[in-house]
């Protein structure tokens, strides 16, 4: 017998009552619900491409529970353009070349979104925003546009 809860989400400000089987994944619920920005890639925690922020923390959807979403906050990435106006971090991305084939991309911008609201902007080294998204996987860029963009966003 299947296992149901109500769960109450707050999706980038915009609230939802849902009921969910227990065993469901964050990212299975965001994409039922249209947040298709949120990619199922590897669905082990290894890619990184299911990355949202929950309660501003950076996550793998694939392996969090939606049921421990209850009463938080997240954000993914059809949150983060205003009125049609692309955030500091995604123009930064087009602006240095970090978008290829835009799979892995939606979950390296909430990653850096969260790396630049977290950390003091000045200074930043390579290392420390590599590490910072080590656990995104891109096949496209080399890793060193992305490593860019998070710089020219963290200046802006």
């Amino acid at each position: 017998m299947m296992k149901t809860m109500n769960i109450n989400l707050s999706i980038n400000g915009k609230e939802f009552e849902i009921n969910v089987d227990v065993r469901k994944s964050l990212m299975d619920v965001l994409r039922d619900k249209g947040y298709t920005s949120v990619k199922h890639g590897c669905g082990v925690g290894e890619c990184g491409a299911c990355t949202v922020l929950v309660e501003g923390t950076p996550l793998d959807s694939c392996l969090y529970l939606a049921v421990w979403a209850n009463n938080k906050a997240i954000r993914t990435v059809e949150g983060e353009c205003k009125d049609g106006k692309l955030t500091v971090v995604q123009e930064a991305y087009v602006e240095e070349g970090a978008v290829q084939c835009g799979f892995c991309t939606p979950g390296l911008i909430m990653c850096s979104t969260a790396f630049i609201e977290q950390n003091s902007v000045e200074d930043l080294t390579s290392e420390e925003i590599r590490k910072a998204h080590a656990g995104n996987l891109c096949r496209c860029t080399g890793y060193q546009t992305i490593v860019n963009a998070v710089k020219t966003a963290a200046k802006k």
